[in-house]
This record gives structure tokens, sequence and C-alpha cells, in this order.
């Protein structure tokens, strides 16, 4: 495992991006931002020191991974889970709002009303009783801008993923934000 301390998110590159195993936290040095990333080459390398944590996090994330599988997409399937203290409170997987079609592409273009897994989620808990304040969300893919967005809004502390979206920027925004991001390759 190595350790590293950064000032600011421009470390978060291609390179970086392709390792197996990595986390993210922002901290406060001094006066200061700052991002501890802690990261392994090796991806059965157990990156928190706890390994109870580890257990867990890998449990709820083949949860995911078989949430997924409930989406009709066919170019990708993406499944997340919303957790707070011992408890799943919402899941989520990339498809249509309901009452649409389960329709999630056209000629192999994604459709404009399509929900990300995430956002599925994320506003599930708007109908119910639960408050995403301080959990962690599961999600099988990193998530884009625009879920970003709605993680940093409903107070999700922790953001746990597999695999990277095409465009990873939101990955920099998520941690500028301090959201602990942990990158568990499957």
């Amino acid at each position: 495992m190595k350790f590293e301390i950064h000032s600011d998110t421009s470390f978060i590159n291609e390179g970086f991006l392709k390792k197996p195993t990595w986390k993210i936290k922002k901290a406060k040095i001094g006066e200061c931002d700052s991002y501890e990333v802690f990261y392994s080459e090796d991806p059965d390398f157990k990156l928190d020191s706890e390994s109870r944590e580890h257990q867990k996090d890998s449990i709820y994330m083949e949860m995911a991974k078989v949430w997924s599988k409930n989406s009709r997409c066919k170019r990708m399937q993406v499944g997340s889970l919303i957790v707070k203290g011992k408890s799943i409170i919402s899941d989520g997987y990339n498809g249509s709002p309901s009452g649409f079609p389960n329709v999630c592409e056209e000629d192999d273009v994604t459709l404009p009303y399509v929900l990300h897994a995430e956002a599925n989620a994320i506003t599930k808990l708007a109908r119910g009783t639960q408050s995403s304040d301080g959990s962690t969300l599961y999600v099988t893919l990193s998530p884009c801008y625009e879920c970003s967005k709605l993680i940093i809004q409903s107070g999700i502390k922790r953001v746990v993923f597999s695999e990277i979206y095409r465009k990873p920027e939101s990955i920099a925004f998520l941690a500028e934000a301090g959201i602990e991001i942990l990158r568990k390759k499957q």
C-alpha cells in the first residue's frame, strides 16, 4: 500500500484511475485542505485497516452487482445501494422512471429519460421516511457529474464503486466536496 498527501485533485488522472484499489479522503492540514490518498497495484489488497470494513464493502458491492441485473438496459447494467448504519435504506438500477416503458436505448443510443442507478436510489428516498445523510453509496460504476450533484446534496458521505465511468471528472468533484471515495475493482 502507498500513501500520499496532495494539495489538490490534479493527481486524479488516467494513470491513477487505472489502479485497481484506491481511496481518497479530504482532510484539513493546518489551514489548508488536502487529500489523503491510499492505493495499491494489487487488486486483492485490503485497503481498510479493519478487515470487517473491507468485508462489508465487498458484500455490499456484490449485492449492488446482483441488483444491476434488474436493469433492462442493453449497453450497461448498473446497480446501487444506499447503506446507513447496518441497513440498506435504498436501492436502484439504471432504467426508466415509473410509468414509462422499460426501454433504455433506441438504435444503441440511451433515451433521455433513463435514470442512472444512483439517481434512482436517491430519489426513492424522497418518497419515504429515511434520510441519506451520513450514508454510504455502493454503485457498480463511478457516478457521473449529475449523479455526483445529487450525492453531495443528499448528504451521502462515502461512495464505493468498482468500475470507472467513461467521464471520470466527477471523481475529483466528489473529492473536493469532501466525499470519501473508494474504488474496489472486482
